[in-house]
């Protein structure tokens, strides 16, 4: 048996930040991942789909060449090429992670592990059964995609996020089940690079998760791109041909049938509990997901859990950050303060993008909030104009007795950069007139932050 101070199970963003922040506290750590070093978010989801959505504004971009008087014979895409960028560009920053474990004297232990007594964990692997005990052991094992009851991924006409990732050839006909984040940025990159893309969703709007006026807002411009979206619908049936599928949806208007050439399904996640063991020490868990408190601690002692397989958010960005304060709540480090999970920034990489942080406006009512609401479109602002991507709005949402920001939402170009700004606000408790005193650069997008604020206020200048 071979000893640690500190084992992470799991090289997603949770834990191989859990593991460098140990190394780099003094815990002699060993890093547990039976598959590539970055997780699902480097290697399947956050990086290789934003390599192929660049791809996807580049050829927005060129369709719409003429606006900035550019003659351009029809483009045709590589499919292969692009999928290729986003494999490489996958596969550079695993291997990146790879030397950030050398460099911080990480032990990495490839294999499958399970929790075999408290404090002790069995690996297995090609090579055999391996013993290892830590005082502390971190799970950060992430999650999966959940298949419907009456539909399931089969990788060839129903695709999960893998195969819509590394597509051999473009589906003319795409319906894309689940309009979450993943399901709306899979719908905008498909449609951008000439599919006809149906989208479905069993609530009664897209991005169900965002405040209303963004779904509104997304959902109009994705009807203008010729996406059709069916809200409100479920998917009862479907019936596999040699290379067609036939679904049979359900909408508030009666039945419908819809024959496409592929299905990606995105309907949620689900913890990867599975085998480790969880059960034979009776560690609590809760809907498929692993129950801890604040500082990631489960009901077992010297067993932690944070990331994706802790439950929502489930976010890349979410994890690393609680891979932090795990790591630093078990060294002792003063001063560490929870996960305040309200001020944890979404983001969704769809054309036009959306991001948020803290509550919506229905969310900050119901709490019983007084607010004030600003809002400021960007066909007003002028970086926007100049660039061609007036659609979308940035909205702020006031406390009107304390001027707290409760939250903010923004849809359009390149939100997804600008939304860390009202995160700081919030983390530095800035209140409505700071904001409003601050100033913003001209000519950029982010003027229309701060036009949102001075409209909360009823002193907007260019509206």
């Amino acid at each position: 048996m071979s000893d640690f101070d500190l084992i992470v199970v799991g090289g997603g963003p949770g834990g191989y930040v859990a593991a460098i922040r140990a190394a780099q506290l003094g815990f002699k750590t060993a890093l547990i991942e039976k598959a590539e070093l970055g997780g699902v978010c480097l290697n399947w989801g956050c990086i290789p789909t934003k390599a192929l959505l660049r791809g996807a504004d580049i050829a927005h971009t060129l369709k719409h060449a003429a606006q900035f008087g550019f003659a351009l014979e029809a483009p045709s895409l590589d499919l292969a090429k692009l999928v290729g960028h986003s494999r490489s560009t996958a596969k550079r920053l695993s291997q990146g992670i790879d030397y950030l474990m050398n460099k911080n004297a990480v032990t990495v232990i490839r294999g499958h592990a399970k929790i075999i007594a408290p404090f002790t964990l069995r690996v297995s692997s090609d090579d055999g059964d391996q013993q290892y005990r830590a005082d502390h052991i971190i799970l950060a094992t992430g999650a999966h995609a959940r298949d419907l009851a009456n539909i399931h991924v089969d990788g060839k006409l129903v695709w999960g996020a893998r195969e819509a990732m590394t597509p051999t050839a473009l589906p003319e006909r795409l319906l894309v089940i689940g309009a979450g984040a993943i399901g709306v940025e899979f719908a905008s990159l498909y449609n951008d690079l000439g599919s006809h893309v149906t989208l479905v969703e069993a609530a009664s709007k897209i991005v169900p998760m965002e405040d209303s006026d963004v779904s509104t807002q997304l959902a109009k411009s994705f009807t203008e791109r010729g996406i059709n979206i069916h809200t409100s619908t479920t998917v009862e049936a479907i019936e596999r041909h040699a290379d067609t599928v036939t679904a049979e949806l359900l909408t508030a208007n009666g039945r419908t049938q819809i024959t496409v050439d592929r299905v990606i399904l995105a309907v949620g996640i689900s913890g990867n509990i599975q085998a480790l063991g969880l059960e034979d020490v009776k560690a609590d868990t809760d809907r498929g997901f692993i129950k801890t408190d604040a500082f990631s601690k489960t009901n077992i002692v010297g067993l932690y859990a944070i990331g994706d397989v802790a439950g929502p958010p489930w976010l890349a960005h979410k994890a690393s950050h609680e891979a932090v304060i795990c790591v630093e709540k078990i060294a002792g480090v003063a001063g560490v303060k929870p996960l305040r999970k309200d001020r944890v920034p979404g983001c969704t990489y769809c054309r036009p993008q959306t991001a948020s942080v803290g509550l919506s406006e229905e969310k900050a009512k119901s709490a019983g909030h007084k607010v004030r609401i600003g809002r400021f479109n960007l066909n007003a602002n002028g970086k926007a104009l100049a660039i061609d991507e007036s659609v979308g709005f940035v909205k702020t949402i006031f406390d009107s007795e304390t001027g707290e920001l409760l939250g903010a939402h923004m849809i359009g170009a390149e939100v997804t950069e600008q939304i860390q700004g009202f995160c700081i606000a919030q983390q530095l408790e800035a209140t409505d007139h700071e904001l409003a005193n601050s100033i913003f650069a001209h000519p950029t997008l982010s003027e229309s932050m701060h036009e949102s604020v001075l409209d909360s206020l009823g002193i907007a200048i260019h509206q």
